[in-house]
């Protein structure tokens, strides 16, 4: 018993004579696991444990595991996919939407401007085919031949690149990829919806509002499902009030694409009426799906415009934070997007997002939402660089 005794003090003596770095090498393993979803090489391991022992702490080792090339490859890639489709699915390939949220983390960019930014990223490098704004073949080409994103990325814009003119670009909201999946078909209430639930962090039903003014609800909205004017009163008014006031935004755009020989609109284009461009059932720049199911009730709203009202910052929505520098209506996409990217609750959203994606787990209690509450006051403070908030919370949840 005394040689078993004696034998465990000498192991822990020698673990207490371990070198002082053991311990952060350890930590520098884990935070860029956590971060990039590969280990470190021997260079990058060595520079990560230096910052936590001498320099400038466990931040400064973390932000070194954000210039890996998997953060932006994997990570970053499978943070944004799940925005891109209805599904919200990760198995999705890369595209003009994922590129766009990989390059503005990668550049610092304020983050905000994803929803209101004349702004795209596309690739470089051998044998890929350039940028079409009707096709996906250039990223999924980046992706399969493993082309380095942090390296090959470039900024530019989607005014240079596609149909979409730079006073009607909105960021990620006028890609290619959001177009073919919000924009298609239907009233364009989807992309309102998704926009809301992507980046907001608030489906339709959080946000139901039945005390709002319902005058801007459109045509194609009964007033009497089922012959019960209560179903409209107590249920779809809450949604629609405050969704058709704000979807106006989008009463230019168009995902446009071959019916008839493309039905899944794999070669399809967003299509943006300018100034001089009218639609021919309609007369004027408004998309003809803003007149879908127009006999439903004729007495409903016709959209003359893409004029936008906020009448979600009175009432309880009041609670998504509104920025009250902002007036609360504009015209078109990117003037939305800047009323919806300047929110609390979008500070709040996308530093859940990180949280979940680099700890593997939700928030779970009041220290987490400690947490929670100062990435955002980090975050709004940084100029919203999102790559700090990855940082935030590999060290928060590493325990260093």
């Amino acid at each position: 018993m005394r040689s078993a005794i004696a034998a465990l003090l000498i192991n822990l003596s020698l673990v207490i004579a371990l070198p002082s770095w053991a311990d952060s090498t350890d930590q520098a393993k884990r935070l860029h696991d956590r971060i990039a979803g590969v280990p470190p090489d021997a260079t990058t391991l060595a520079n990560m444990r230096d910052e936590i022992d001498i320099g400038g702490g466990p931040m400064a080792a973390a932000l070194i595991a954000t210039q890996a090339p998997a953060f932006y490859t994997i990570t970053l890639k499978n943070f944004a996919a799940p925005w891109t489709n209805r599904d919200q699915s990760v198995f999705v390939p890369l595209d003009d939407y994922i590129a766009t949220v990989v390059g503005v983390v990668r550049d610092d960019v304020d983050f905000r401007s994803i929803l209101s930014a004349d702004l795209l990223y596309i690739g470089s490098g051998g044998g890929i085919p350039a940028y079409s704004p009707s096709s996906n073949a250039h990223y999924e080409a980046l992706e399969d031949q493993g082309i380095d994103l942090q390296a090959n990325l470039v900024a530019t814009t989607q005014s240079a690149n596609s149909d979409v003119s730079a006073n009607a670009a909105a960021g990620v909201l006028t890609t290619r990829s959001a177009a073919k999946a919000f924009f298609i078909d239907g009233t364009n209430r989807a992309m309102f919806r998704f926009t809301m639930l992507n980046h907001l962090c608030r489906d339709m039903e959080q946000v139901h509002d039945v005390t709002r003014v319902p005058d801007r609800i459109r045509q194609d909205v009964s007033r009497s499902p089922g012959g019960d004017s209560r179903v409209f009163l107590n249920n779809c008014i809450g949604c629609h009030s405050g969704m058709d006031a704000m979807a106006q935004a989008f009463a230019y755009y168009d995902y446009e694409y071959d019916v008839m020989n493309d039905p899944d609109g794999a070669n399809g284009q967003i299509n943006y009426n300018d100034n001089g461009e009218a639609d021919p059932v309609t007369g004027t720049q408004v998309e003809e799906k803003y007149y879908n199911n127009n006999l439903n009730f004729e007495h409903g709203f016709i959209t003359p415009d893409d004029a936008w009202t906020n009448y979600w910052r009175n009432g309880q929505n009041k609670l998504l934070g509104w920025d009250s520098a902002l007036t609360g209506s504009g015209n078109g996409a990117s003037s939305l997007g800047q009323e919806l990217a300047n929110t609390q609750a979008f500070a709040q959203c996308q530093v859940e997002k990180v949280f979940q994606n680099v700890c593997l787990r939700p928030p779970e209690d009041s220290v987490d939402r400690a947490q929670i509450d100062t990435m955002v006051t980090s975050l709004q403070s940084n100029g919203y660089r999102l790559r700090n908030t990855f940082a935030e919370a590999a060290v928060y949840c590493m325990g260093i």
